[in-house]
């Protein structure tokens, strides 16, 4: 009989540290997604903005269609693999397209931006200097929104890998998140926007 009270009290205590571990890695997991969110709202505020910026430039750089219509198509790509993420930040397959499009289209606004400065008379429009403004203000905040689910994520794989968590984790299927890391397919360089 003492036996089997042992064997009931370590099985119970056994059963509490499991479910505690799972509450705590589904809470790492939300938090991870919730970060992703704050991207998704910064990313749309960006997605927003560059069809207005380019329009706004078409004016002037009319004979560089290239350009303009490699910066929408940027956008559009970047825009709609994010959408698809948007419900599954933990899908690492779909993360890395995502990151993929994303340097595309962070290459294409650095072309964009640095045929801008060849041109005066865009950098001193007003609507052209305000746009770059609130994209350079959006660039910021989606690296500070980055950094964070970078973070989240960090926290839920050092969790999910630690022993004897990982058991829980592996029994209750928490896979492992990815970074969100942006290639820059051009070079390794931010994109800058010159207000002189």
């Amino acid at each position: 009989m003492t036996s089997t009270v042992v064997y009931l009290a370590i099985l119970a205590v056994a059963a509490f540290y499991g479910v505690n571990v799972y509450n705590a890695l589904v809470s790492l997991r939300n938090q991870y997604s919730n970060a992703f969110a704050q991207i998704d709202v910064q990313l749309q505020r960006r997605y927003e903005l560059i069809p207005n910026l380019v329009e706004a430039a078409k004016a002037y750089l009319s004979h560089e269609k290239d350009t303009l219509s490699a910066v929408i198509a940027a956008r559009n790509q970047a825009a709609g693999l994010e959408k698809a993420l948007a419900g599954n930040a933990g899908n690492a397959d779909a993360m890395a397209k995502f990151a993929q499009a994303e340097g595309v289209l962070n290459g294409a606004l650095g072309r964009l931006l640095a045929v801008s400065e060849s041109y005066p008379d865009l950098k001193a429009d007003a609507t052209i200097a305000d746009l770059m403004e609130e994209l350079k203000s959006t660039e910021n905040r989606v690296g500070f929104a980055r950094q964070a689910f970078n973070d989240a994520v960090m926290a839920y794989n050092i969790r999910r890998e630690q022993f004897p968590d990982n058991v829980v984790a592996g029994l209750c299927a928490f896979h492992r998140a990815s970074l969100l890391e942006i290639p820059n397919v051009e070079a390794r360089e931010p994109v800058r926007i010159r207000m002189t």
